[in-house]
């Protein structure tokens, strides 16, 4: 497996033709993963917010402690549901099912310096759409996925995983299999979307500019959605 920066591609504006700028930045090959960050895609598809246009709520106001009110309201507004709370942090569950730090939203990266970047509308749709155009300019068969750093429970530090994908199996299902010495596996299920999302992460880092990459060598073409990933509420012990 090889996985590959895209370099040189520009600050990614509003109606951008992401499949374009990305065709024209690498060669792709059938089989190949493209790995986007969803910073791209959501300021591709406009999805940012001034906060000279936000008026904060008494809520919002009173969650923000010294921090900004404005950005607490944006947070509130993408949120679904808000599953743990300590002012000014804000764990909330988007309208995907995801359950994140701040509903996603983020200034990094963001367009100026007063903006604040939102979750794609639908990343599946996104990653389908991108997949869509590069298969058009490139004639080339991929998979592609969105993706997105998330923290997790019990655990330290921050990891990209997909909150998108189209063209590749998000999951996969070892269960009935048997192992070296026999055993048959009941529960292992295997996150490989977010595995592969991981491991592209090492090479777009936070920092450098790099926004795409792309995975080489798996075989891990099918289909699925990136809600696969998503813990049904019937299975969440900690809801």
């Amino acid at each position: 497996m090889n996985v590959l920066p895209v370099e040189g591609l520009p600050e990614i504006e509003a109606g951008a033709d992401l499949g374009r700028l990305i065709a024209d930045a690498v060669e792709l090959e059938d089989g190949d993963v493209l790995v986007v960050a969803q910073k791209a895609v959501s300021k591709a598809e406009d999805r940012v917010v001034r906060l000279a246009d936000v008026d904060p709520s008494e809520r919002a106001e009173a969650i923000a402690l010294d921090g900004d009110p404005r950005r607490i309201e944006v947070i509130l507004g993408e949120s679904a549901r808000i599953v743990r709370l300590r002012p000014p942090l804000v764990i909330a569950q988007t309208r995907h099912g995801f359950v994140c730090a701040s509903a996603g939203v983020d200034a990094s990266n963001a367009p100026t310096p007063d903006a604040l970047v939102l979750l794609p509308l639908d990343p599946d749709a996104s990653a389908d759409a991108l997949r869509t155009r590069l298969r058009e300019l490139t004639g080339r068969n991929v998979a592609v996925i969105v993706s997105d750093s998330f923290g997790r429970a019990w655990r330290q530090g921050t990891t990209d995983v997909a909150i998108g994908c189209s063209g590749l199996r998000p999951l996969v299902d070892l269960g009935g299999q048997r192992d070296r010495v026999g055993y048959e596996l009941h529960a292992t299920v295997i996150a490989v979307a977010d595995q592969i999302a991981g491991a592209a992460q090492l090479v777009m880092g936070k920092l450098d500019g790099i926004p795409v990459a792309v995975v080489r060598g798996l075989e891990v073409a099918g289909e699925g959605s990136a809600q696969e990933l998503v813990m049904p509420p019937e299975r969440d012990l900690f809801r």
